[in-house]
């Protein structure tokens, strides 16, 4: 099982046409436009397949940034979902970069949710581990806390 589903609201300053080609320039799925009024739009797109987020995948390497877009989406995934967000300005020109909330980006973000049998193998497709192979290790507030005590101490 693979879905994709992408979302976000389109406020009355933006213009649509331009948040659509910031979905589609991260996104290939069907695209269903709501008008909710006063000049708000919602726009969702849908798709069951890899191939929908290959824009995304390229995106990724040309940027030279899948061991950061891979610490984002390991720590995003809950279950067999991986949900992120995208600053939607970025996607417009091109460009992934991930946000943490609606509240960073001025114009929102673009919601991705990914559901998946292997979230783990999907991760490993979209942004393979570089620099051989290795996990990431996973420290300790009291191990971080040492680290920075030796390191003041090496710098003194």
């Amino acid at each position: 099982m693979f879905r994709v589903k992408v979302k976000t609201r389109v406020r009355p300053t933006e213009d649509l046409d331009k948040v659509l080609k910031a979905i589609e320039n991260i996104f290939t799925g069907e695209l269903k436009v709501v008008e909710e009024g006063d000049g708000y739009y919602t726009i969702e797109g849908f798709a069951t397949s890899r191939e929908s987020i290959e824009k995304l995948y390229n995106i990724l390497r040309i940027e030279q940034v899948l061991s950061a877009a891979r610490a984002v989406l390991e720590k995003k995934t809950i279950g067999n979902k991986i949900r992120f967000i995208l600053h939607k300005q970025a996607a417009y020109v091109g460009k992934a970069s991930f946000i943490d909330s609606d509240r960073e980006s001025p114009m929102g973000g673009i919601i991705v949710e990914i559901e998946t049998d292997n979230p783990e193998e999907f991760i490993d497709w979209l942004t393979p581990r570089i620099g051989g192979g290795k996990k990431h290790a996973r420290h300790t507030r009291s191990q971080r806390a040492k680290r920075k005590q030796r390191l003041k101490k090496t710098f003194k």
